[in-house]
């Protein structure tokens, strides 16, 4: 891709719609706003000149997998953030969006990122007023537009914990949903890491003094901290929630395990007293008296059948059976 929008702005209002290297310098209540999404080489060569930016600054957003963090260049801030889309087959793909901040400019360069900044910067523009206030705004909405955007990401992954955990009661989860548990742990993880990352940013922002932000904006970036800081919690108790599904599903499962093998073991007993009449009637011995009399038979018979349901009574009182 290219340069998506690079406008200059006068008191809230935009007075040139496109930039091209050449242009006069940023006047007195002027800044501009680029915006880009995986630029070329030869795109952040111009932007680099144009705008005085760090080398090191340069390479970093050129590169796809740094943490987010905050680095100042000079009389230039350096913003790193991540950005996170829940994909196919419960994937998630992070993306890094990088804003450069100067007193007269704000540049923002997306990797990776399938979040447009067009509404954002639309609605912006629709606030000349609060635009008016200077390139600190445009790093705010910024910064708001991407942490909010781990809200529909945990809400997704909240209804599938929530619908795992109800079928967790009902029976134990088989290798495959085992597998899914720890996919998902690890998944929350890394979007518990990012957003405790950007909490610490955006906390930094917040409370410390930094160039090229007026102290009449640094309370805003708290409630960027605040959002993080409910997105960090969020992901940590879902993480918590699987762990707790394998425990109690283990629980339930040891519960199912004791009733079955209290139901074989009281069966067992039951069948114990047949087997040992029969046992002992079968050793063949000579001298066996009650075998040569007449009622012997029906007397076994009742032995056994009387012995056997009083288990049964005394099994099923007990709750074995």
């Amino acid at each position: 891709m290219t340069i998506l929008a690079a406008r200059r702005y006068r008191d809230g209002r935009i007075i040139r719609d496109h930039l091209t290297p050449g242009l006069p310098p940023v006047g007195e209540g002027e800044f501009d706003w680029i915006g880009l999404a995986d630029p070329t080489d030869a795109e952040l060569e111009w932007i680099g000149q144009a705008y005085n930016l760090h080398p090191l600054a340069l390479e970093d957003a050129h590169t796809p997998d740094h943490a987010p963090k905050v680095e100042t260049f000079g009389t230039m801030l350096s913003v790193i953030a991540r950005t996170a889309t829940l994909g196919p087959g419960e994937t998630i793909t992070f993306g890094q969006t990088t804003i450069f901040l100067g007193h007269d400019f704000v540049v923002t360069i997306r990797l990776g990122s399938t979040r447009a900044h067009t509404e954002m910067r639309a609605q912006l523009e629709a606030n000349s007023e609060r635009l008016a206030e200077g390139p600190d705004v445009v790093l705010y909405a910024v910064l708001d537009f991407i942490v909010s955007g781990y809200e529909p990401l945990i809400d997704e992954l909240e209804g599938v914990v929530g619908e795992m955990e109800d079928s967790a009661v009902d029976e134990f989860p088989d290798q495959a949903n085992i597998r899914r548990i720890f996919r998902l742990r690890r998944l929350l993880r890394k979007v518990e890491g990012t957003c405790g990352r950007l909490e610490e940013v955006s906390a930094k922002l917040a409370q410390t003094e930094q160039v090229c932000i007026d102290d009449r904006a640094r309370p805003f970036f708290r409630d960027v901290h605040d959002s993080a800081k409910r997105s960090v919690w969020r992901a940590r108790g879902l993480n918590q929630t699987l762990g707790s599904i394998l425990e109690v599903a283990g629980l339930l499962e040891q519960s199912r395990q004791g009733a079955i093998t209290r139901q074989l073991a009281a069966w067992a007993a039951i069948l114990a007293v047949p087997t040992a009449i029969a046992g002992i009637y079968g050793m063949n011995f000579d001298f066996m008296p009650e075998l040569r009399w007449r009622y012997a038979y029906f007397v076994v018979l009742g032995v056994v059948a009387t012995s056997c349901t009083v288990l049964y009574s005394r099994f099923r009182r007990m709750g074995w059976l």
